[in-house]
């Protein structure tokens, strides 16, 4: 498995913890649009993939040994820049960059990310912590007193919680709110469920 950091076309990072992981990045992929910021951030993309509707002339002919058109219209920029990376060998992944402009499109992306998980490894990091699905029961490394919310993507899934200040006893998430703003106890969180999938967010303390 290799990594890559996929930059999208959503606000850039401003958090020290998602500009180092592009900092320290092995592959750096962006969709079409998030190549100007990352640009003007002083570093370059590895590859570009989309419809490149949203890449200037300038920076098609400054990267045109590493863009990769893709025009399908049953899937936004995201998902063919995750399958890109799939089909590439790189199924370690970061998204950043994902949130921030429209709020349709941001929750959108982040629901994706359980489809991403069904064949690659993928984490959403933003300007305030981390999105993280998950397809069967799992244990997530966590700090004492950080703050996690849990959304259960189909409302009929039973989770049982373990390092939670609120524990979740076979309890069902009927609507998005019912499991955020949490707490962790210790050092790891433990969520137990069948039928998922479940999206677990920590906040950066």
């Amino acid at each position: 498995m290799s990594n890559a950091v996929i930059v999208a076309d959503g606000s850039f990072p401003v958090h020290p913890i998602p500009l180092e992981i592009l900092d320290k990045a092995e592959v750096i992929v962006c969709c079409d649009g998030g190549v100007e910021n990352l640009v003007g951030y002083g570093l370059k993309p590895d590859a570009i993939v989309g419809d490149m509707d949203s890449l200037s002339d300038v920076l098609k002919d400054m990267f045109a040994d590493r863009i990769y058109v893709d025009n399908g219209q049953e899937t936004n920029d995201l998902t063919k820049t995750v399958l890109w990376c799939h089909e590439s060998g790189y199924d370690d992944l970061v998204i950043i960059g994902a949130g921030g402009k429209r709020e349709d499109h941001t929750i959108g992306n982040i629901s994706l990310l359980v489809e991403y998980a069904k064949i690659v490894k993928v984490k959403m990091v933003t300007d305030s912590g981390i999105f993280l699905p998950f397809m069967t029961s799992c244990r997530i490394g966590s700090l004492k007193g950080q703050q996690v919310s849990v959304f259960s993507i189909c409302p009929g899934t039973e989770i049982t919680s373990t390092g939670l200040l609120y524990p979740l006893n076979n309890r069902k998430l009927n609507n998005w709110w019912e499991g955020t703003l949490n707490e962790a106890t210790g050092d790891s969180i433990e969520l137990k469920f069948t039928g998922g999938p479940v999206m677990v967010f920590l906040k950066f303390i």
